[in-house]
């Protein structure tokens, strides 16, 4: 696939091969992405920025370096980069207003590693304002179109770079992960989503949500891309004290002997309850058959604490945001108000200004469970219940290898269809909440179409098992071919 027309076809494998074997430059592929993000992304809205001189800058030195030893492994290949990711003199915004000019000084160490791979940046993708929503309908910047379907929500928060992955603007992007926000938009958008686990890839410059959660994480078309993102940005990083000092794998070589003979796959009923629809169960359970087919045990498990883990979820992650965000005042940090009377009207006026409603609303019970009458009976309650969540894992995991079931409950959802119901939109988080709760790694591959939407499957590891789950998806995607399907849109500007 070296001509023009089809690079855009490409898998992010595929194009760093090209770069490496002088098929194609990096410029001439650059301009050619950045050519279909000028042509469809007025209709996805899945950029915030897009920097077309620094990314031919960046694309100029790649093709300078190609075979010498500076060229890392991703050399040369356009990427993007959710706009919670801090970079140096590239506005990040976080989608929200409170920050729509904020320049860091610094790259994230997320964005400084893939750099160091070699990757070029094309511009930062829209999301959930802080993070915070399942739809990518929050953000100060407007919703993102899901490809598949404009009228619909691409799911969030990173539905931006699940948004451009899936319309073959780029061919991976960064995301985060705080209850499912990397996997769940990447079960709506038929794309592969990483969560790895807590602590294996620096949340340094990553914009913080909820710290005992967030986890910087990729969105992909494969398995075997989504390794060549993991590889360049695990490992240690003394300047994030949540980063672990753990040996990183060769997450690519490990596919090569991709197998799932042998493997024990966990299904807990808990995955497949009433709010499941029928037709996502049905290609799940397709999917898992699959696997059986090559040899893989299936055994029933239990998480008995699960249903739990959106009220705990609901506790934790706001507490958490209302002190994270605490800093974006109008004095330190973020949107200022014009024409303050006093100090306390500036707080006040700046931060009613800069947060949208799904913010302020997360801040305000955040606030709310930390504060002192009801500090026990809400969030010391829900870190215990929290512990009973690991706990039930840890037990499932002496059962089976991963876990496996539907990523999503239902396929993606009409635009508007739910922004009066936070309940109702929270409930999409259902099956995806569980795993960073317990700080465990995740992965959703697509594993079908139900209604000409894509569904996605999802598998989860026990801690440091993303070479396991890389692999056994990489095997799943090798004798499918959900993950090639692309929506028609991303045809238009071939």
């Amino acid at each position: 696939m070296s001509g023009a027309g089809a690079w855009h076809e490409c898998t992010l494998a595929e194009l760093a091969r090209g770069v490496r074997d002088g098929a194609y430059t990096s410029v001439a592929l650059t301009e050619y992405l950045l050519a279909r993000v000028d042509a469809l992304d007025p209709v996805l809205n899945s950029f915030v920025t897009v920097d077309a001189e620094r990314a031919l800058a960046a694309a100029r030195a790649a093709d300078a370096r190609r075979g010498t030893a500076a060229a890392g492994p991703l050399n040369g290949v356009p990427i993007a980069h959710k706009d919670i990711f801090c970079t140096d003199g590239l506005r990040t915004t976080c989608g929200s207003r409170m920050l729509a000019d904020f320049v860091p000084p610094y790259d994230a160490a997320a964005v400084e590693r893939l750099a160091a791979a070699g990757c070029v940046t094309l511009g930062k993708t829209n999301m959930d304002e802080f993070a915070m929503g399942s739809s990518n309908e929050t953000s100060w910047f407007g919703p993102v179109k899901n490809p598949w379907d404009t009228s619909r929500v691409p799911g969030g928060s990173s539905g931006g770079s699940a948004a451009a992955v899936a319309a073959r603007l780029v061919p991976a992007a960064t995301g985060t992960d705080t209850g499912g926000s990397i996997r769940q938009p990447a079960a709506l958008t038929g794309t592969t989503g990483l969560k790895p686990t807590y602590g294996r890839v620096s949340r340094w410059g990553m914009i913080a949500f909820a710290s005992s959660l967030d986890q910087a994480g990729t969105l992909t078309r494969t398995a075997e891309d989504a390794a060549l993102m993991l590889a360049a940005m695990a490992g240690l990083d003394p300047r994030d004290s949540t980063s672990v000092d753990a040996p990183v794998p060769d997450y690519v070589a490990a596919l090569a002997y991709a197998d799932v003979r042998g493997l024990r796959l966990g299904v807990p009923g808990a995955f497949f309850d009433q709010h499941l629809d029928a037709g996502i169960g049905r290609l799940a359970r397709e999917a898992i058959a699959v696997l059986e087919s090559g040899g893989a045990k299936i055994v029933e498990v239990e998480l008995p604490n699960l249903h739990l883990a959106i009220p705990v979820y609901y506790v934790v992650a706001p507490a958490e945001a209302s002190s994270n965000l605490s800093r974006f005042d109008g004095v330190r940090f973020g949107h200022r108000a014009a024409g303050a009377k006093d100090l306390l009207d500036l707080y006040e006026r700046s931060r009613s200004e800069g947060f949208g409603d799904e913010v302020k609303r997360r801040i305000m019970t955040g606030t709310y469970v930390l504060s002192a009458g009801y500090f026990d009976a809400y969030y010391l309650k829900a870190q215990q219940v929290r512990a009973l969540i690991a706990r039930d894992f840890e037990r499932a995991f002496e059962q089976a290898d991963l876990i496996v079931g539907p990523t999503a409950p239902t396929p993606a959802f009409a635009l508007g269809a739910k922004t009066d119901d936070p309940v109702t939109m929270y409930l999409n988080d259902i099956y995806t909440v569980g795993a960073p709760l317990a700080g465990l790694p995740a992965i959703s591959v697509p594993c079908g179409l139900h209604e000409d939407l894509p569904a996605g499957l999802q598998l989860i590891g026990p801690h440091f098992s993303e070479d396991r789950l890389l692999a056994a998806a990489h095997w799943f995607q090798q004798r499918t071919d959900w993950h090639r399907q692309a929506p028609a849109l991303a045809a238009e500007a071939g």
